[in-house]
């Protein structure tokens, strides 16, 4: 089944040539059927190539699922075309009386700074604050889950001494979680950041529970006792090339940064990145829609 997005959205053209299916808004009201209400928060500067991540993996499951953008209205973009955002994204305003089935937080490029210091901070906490009522599964991911953490539960994020950064082996906690359901017992999973989240911390906090973790990368997924909220430290969404292009472009720049670890064959940066992670970033995409936002949402999404 297909997911439904706007039928000129950039993502559209990338994730058809894919053969994803993807359904116009044209063919879905059709359709007699009631889809899951998506809103992703895109706090990412390269918004469409996150967009389109972020689709490639909620589109392969059986269930149509309706996407809509967020922005924030605190913050003006400085690498995304105006012209798209007023396209495609909407702001907190326009949809603070609405209800959706699940919510995506991204992650941000702000992890240096204290969380109060980024400009829409107290936007961004105005729109935490209103999933509690309004969303029925929130996923935070990267700087989203820090922020998360933080926001919900007084969690502190920790600087590094230096960046997190390649692709990192993993295993799971909760052998039972839905969440992790089909997964290998070592996985792999994109991290790229310079700050951390303590497991003393999230296990200091009985209404949180610890899903998976890595021994090179910590924490990676937990969730809250109630299946509401959802913080993962990486990345699985992430394109074959998005830690090469990172890693390129800082390189270039003359800034300090190492090859990311496990990624390229032999840490030789001229061969062609190892996918490791792939079908796990699929799978844990699939398991989130379908386990804790499809098979527990109210019919009538006014119930949320």
């Amino acid at each position: 089944m297909p997911i439904k997005i706007p039928d000129s959205l950039p993502a559209r053209a990338t994730l058809e040539s894919e053969n994803i299916f993807v359904m116009t808004e044209f063919r879905a009201i059709h359709q007699d059927m009631r889809p899951l209400n998506l809103l992703i928060l895109n706090l990412m500067p390269t918004k469409i190539v996150t967009e389109t991540q972020l689709l490639r993996k909620l589109s392969n499951t059986p269930l149509q699922i309706q996407v809509e953008l967020l922005k924030m209205a605190s913050h003006t973009s400085q690498n995304t075309d105006a012209d798209h955002l007023a396209a495609f994204y909407t702001t907190f305003d326009q949809i603070r009386d609405r209800k959706y089935d699940g919510m995506i937080i991204t992650g941000a490029p702000v992890e240096d700074l204290d969380f109060t210091a980024v400009d829409y901070w107290d936007e961004l906490c105005q729109i935490m604050d209103w999933t509690r009522t309004h969303i029925h599964s929130t996923l935070h991911v990267c700087w989203g889950a820090q922020a998360g953490l933080f926001f919900h539960y007084g969690i502190p994020k920790y600087p590094l001494p230096k960046k997190l950064f390649g692709v990192f082996p993993h295993t799971i906690v909760k052998k039972q979680s839905p969440l992790f359901r089909g997964f290998d017992d070592e996985f792999y999973v994109p991290h790229s950041r310079h700050t951390d989240t303590h497991l003393e911390d999230i296990l200091a906090r009985p209404e949180l529970e610890l899903l998976a973790v890595s021994p090179e990368a910590g924490v990676f997924a937990v969730k809250s006792e109630d299946n509401r909220r959802f913080f993962i430290t990486g990345h699985p969404e992430y394109d074959p090339d998005t830690l090469a292009k990172e890693y390129f472009r800082d390189r270039d720049r003359g800034l300090p940064i190492d090859v990311p670890k496990h990624y390229f064959p032999n840490d030789d940066p001229s061969q062609t990145p190892i996918v490791r992670w792939r079908s796990a970033g699929q799978l844990f995409y699939t398991n989130w829609l379908n386990y804790y936002v499809y098979q527990t949402t109210p019919y009538d999404i006014s119930q949320i």
